[in-house]
């Protein structure tokens, strides 16, 4: 019997034949990226052959018509071994311990009725004083900025406008804000205008920022100079400027912001009608979406909004210090209930422990416990598009439903923000989107509810996980099944608690010195 081996360096083909019946074993060649790369079998081959060819990446996505970007992601490096450079966490700009000191126990009456009418007081007490740079970089390598959503192994998950509401106390329904632009000139003039600094002053400190800004300290050195004068406008101004330049306006200067945020601050009296939720919410998108990128290295926005809502729903992953329970609660934004703690582990200890999380690991509705002091507001379901600034990114409840309590259904395809022309109608008239995005679904039976494929689907978009079990495992992940798991939160930790350690021993269940902790699992789980 005659054997031959045949082998294209067009498509990387070779082919075992023996006589004239042919045996193909197709040895697929990866891409310096690890992509498995579409080509046809051979000269004359037809277009149905070559459109069966397996597409996407190792561990997933396979279908990559969902995550467009995914080339560039840090998920794809990871997979691989390949980190962002010697510091495999983020540098992180937390301004927790500046503000605390910056920020009076009381201000005078004529600022503290600006202050308060303007939405943003609850900021002067929310920020961490630290952040835990590894725990929040872990992730940021989960999210995906055309979903705006972090993808866990269980399905989709993001921060949304109640979790900002909660966490914050920050107002969600009101204006977009679109600014003009402003020029170092300008900068100089709205200081001299709505400031009170001299012109010789403004000029010599927008000069040293090199560029349309403004320092932290300058303005906080501002607001106690006016203070003290009883200047109370200027006060307020710089002031709030410097609230929302340390919170959620704070970029990766980590020194600076922008001075076209004083514009929000012209009218004092009238700052209130913005929807400072979306403010926060459209600017820490902006701001993961570009860190999920591989080559970015530093995250802006607010990191204590992210920090405190990983908080509230895993109560197992990270170490956090915890003030006040939530049933001794005052009325305070719930992002004070949190205090930092260093943690132990590092960014690479954090991935594999977010691999093997499951839906029991998650309080998919923390606040419930909090509407006595924030009332869930339908806008929160609202599918379109937030702006702030010249920022517009998608919001999709859809993708998160089981954080509304619904059963999670495979969502429609990501709204393309750069095609929207009417975002301040489409927020304005949002009840249609909110009666579209549940009316396709159904209350939740149990909290982590699915409809029937919805996981197959999403192992199959999506890159689930970030550490292959094995290096030399197979490339496709297989789609988990899993059980309902205990309703009770305080039940769901001892769960999570007892199957973390039983597979750090890679115990088995036959073995009868692990039979007592699998049985201890099992009551866990029914309760």
């Amino acid at each position: 019997m005659y054997t031959g081996t045949l082998k294209s360096k067009s498509s990387g083909l070779k082919i075992v034949y023996r006589n004239t019946s042919l045996k193909c074993s197709v040895v697929r060649r990866r891409g310096a990226d690890g992509r498995i790369p579409v080509r046809t079998l051979d000269r004359g081959a037809s277009s149905s052959a070559a459109a069966a060819e397996p597409t996407g990446y190792p561990g997933g996505p396979y279908d990559t018509s969902l995550l467009v970007k995914y080339e560039h992601h840090v998920a794809r490096h990871i997979w691989f071994g390949e980190e962002r450079g010697p510091k495999k966490e983020l540098k992180v700009a937390g301004h927790g311990l500046k503000l605390n000191s910056r920020v009076p126990l009381a201000l005078p009456p004529q600022m503290e009725s600006w202050v308060s009418r303007s939405g943003l007081a609850s900021l002067q007490r929310t920020s961490l004083n630290k952040i835990d740079t590894n725990l929040v970089s872990a992730f940021v390598e989960r999210w995906h900025l055309e979903t705006s959503s972090f993808h866990m192994p269980f399905g989709e998950m993001s921060i949304t406008l109640d979790d900002v509401a909660c966490l914050l106390h920050l107002p969600i329904r009101g204006i977009f804000w679109s600014p003009q632009d402003v020029t170092e000139e300008l900068a100089v003039e709205l200081a001299v205008d709505y400031l009170g600094v001299s012109q010789s002053q403004a000029q010599s400190h927008v000069r040293s920022c090199r560029g349309s800004y403004y320092k932290l300290e300058w303005l906080y050195d501002i607001f106690v100079h006016h203070r003290a004068a009883s200047s109370w406008a200027y006060a307020t101004r710089a002031y709030l400027l410097m609230l929302v330049g340390s919170t959620i306006f704070a970029d990766k200067t980590f020194t600076l912001v922008e001075a076209r945020y004083l514009l929000l601050f012209r009218d004092l009296d009238g700052c209130s009608g913005y929807s400072w939720g979306a403010a926060a919410l459209v600017t820490l998108y902006r701001y993961l979406g570009d860190a999920s990128m591989y080559s970015c290295k530093q995250l802006g926005g607010y990191p204590t909004l992210l920090q405190c809502w990983i908080h509230e729903y895993f109560p197992t992953v990270g170490k956090r210090g915890e003030n006040w329970n939530p049933a001794g609660n005052c009325g305070l934004p719930r992002a004070m209930r949190w205090s930092y703690r260093q943690g132990v582990l590092k960014v690479d200890d954090l991935r594999p422990i977010l691999d093997e999380l499951t839906p029991t690991d998650v309080i998919w509705r923390p606040f419930e416990d909090h509407r006595a002091w924030r009332v869930f507001d339908e806008i929160c379901l609202y599918r379109g598009c937030l702006k702030w600034d010249e920022t517009v990114v998608p919001y999709l409840p859809d993708r998160c439903l089981r954080q509304f309590g619904y059963r999670q259904y495979v969502p429609s395809p990501p709204l393309d923000c750069m095609m929207a022309t009417d975002i301040d109608v489409d927020w304005i008239s949002y009840h249609q989107s909110v009666v579209d995005v549940i009316g396709s679904s159904s209350v939740a039976t149990t909290p982590s509810e699915v409809v029937d494929g919805y996981l197959e689907w999403y192992y199959r978009v999506s890159h689930p996980r970030l550490v292959p079990p094995h290096r030399d495992a197979p490339r496709e992940v297989p789609v988990p099944v899993y059980d309902a798991g205990p309703s009770d939160p305080d039940w769901a930790r001892v769960s999570t608690l007892i199957r973390r350690y039983l597979r750090q021993v890679n115990a088995e269940e036959e073995d009868p010195q692990f039979s007592d902790l699998f049985e201890a699992l099992h009551i866990s789980r029914s309760h």
